[in-house]
C-alpha cells in the first residue's frame, strides 16, 4: 500500500537559480484537485542535492522535500528539472544521472530551458524528438541529435518532454497530459484559458470538470 502512495509523487528537482517560473503551473495544477479527472491522485515532492534550503531565481526561498539519493523511477510517476543558471556552468550532474535513470526505466521526465541543454550535453536527447530554447542553443553543447530538434514550444517523445524557457504553458499542457491529470476537454480548456487569454474557456474548463 505505501508503494502505491509513493508511485503518486511528481518531483520536482529545485537548485540555487532555478528558473522558479517555469515548472510553477504544473506545480500548482499538480497539487490542485480541482478540474482534475481522479482528484487527489498525485502530489508534488520537491528533491535537491542535499537537503539544504535553496534560493531561486526569483529569490524564493525553497526547503527541498527529499533529496535525489531517494529518488527512483520505482517511487516516482515523473521528474521535473526546472531551467537555471547552473546546468549552463556544468552543475547538477547528480539530477542529469536521475533522469538517465528515469528515461532507461520508461519513467517520464520533463525538462525544460536550460534544463534540455544539459541533457543533450549528456547524451539524452540524441535518440528523441525534442525542443528547447533554439536549435542553435542545443547545437553549442555538441550533441548528436540534431536531425531530430522539432521547432515548437514543447514536445514528448517516449516519456520526455522538452520545452522552451519562453513556454511554460505548453510545457505544463505536456505534463498534465503525460500525467493524465484532467479529461481531455478539461486539458483544451485549460490551455486555450492560460494560453490565449480567453476567459470563456474558463466556462468550458467547468463544464468539463462537471461531465468528467
Amino acid at each position: 500500500m505505501t508503494n502505491q502512495v509513493e508511485k503518486k509523487l511528481v518531483h520536482v528537482f529545485v537548485f540555487d537559480t532555478m528558473a522558479d517560473w517555469e515548472p510553477a503551473f504544473a506545480m500548482a495544477g499538480i497539487n490542485n484537485p480541482e478540474f482534475q479527472l481522479s482528484p487527489g491522485r498525485y502530489q508534488v515532492r520537491t528533491v535537491a542535492e542535499q537537503k539544504e534550503p535553496i534560493t531561486t531565481m526569483g529569490g524564493v526561498r525553497i526547503q527541498p522535500e527529499d533529496t535525489l539519493a531517494h529518488v527512483s523511477p520505482d517511487n516516482s510517476a515523473m521528474l521535473i528539472l526546472p531551467g537555471g543558471n547552473q546546468w549552463e556552468s556544468g552543475g547538477n550532474a547528480a539530477a542529469i544521472d536521475k533522469a538517465r535513470e528515469f528515461i532507461r526505466s520508461g519513467t517520464p521526465v520533463a525538462a525544460i530551458c536550460a534544463a534540455t541543454g544539459a541533457l543533450a550535453k549528456a547524451g539524452l536527447l540524441d535518440d528523441r524528438q525534442h525542443t528547447s530554447n533554439g536549435r542553435e542553443y542545443l547545437q553549442a553543447s555538441g550533441y548528436g541529435g540534431g536531425d531530430l530538434y522539432r521547432n515548437v514550444p514543447a514536445i514528448n517523445d517516449r516519456h520526455l518532454i522538452t520545452a522552451a524557457g519562453w513556454a511554460p504553458v505548453d510545457f505544463t499542457y505536456e505534463i498534465y497530459k503525460a500525467l493524465g491529470l484532467y479529461s481531455d476537454a478539461a486539458l483544451e480548456a485549460w490551455y486555450s484559458l492560460f494560453k490565449n487569454g480567453d476567459m470563456t474557456r474558463f466556462l468550458a474548463l467547468l463544464g468539463a470538470e462537471k461531465s468528467a
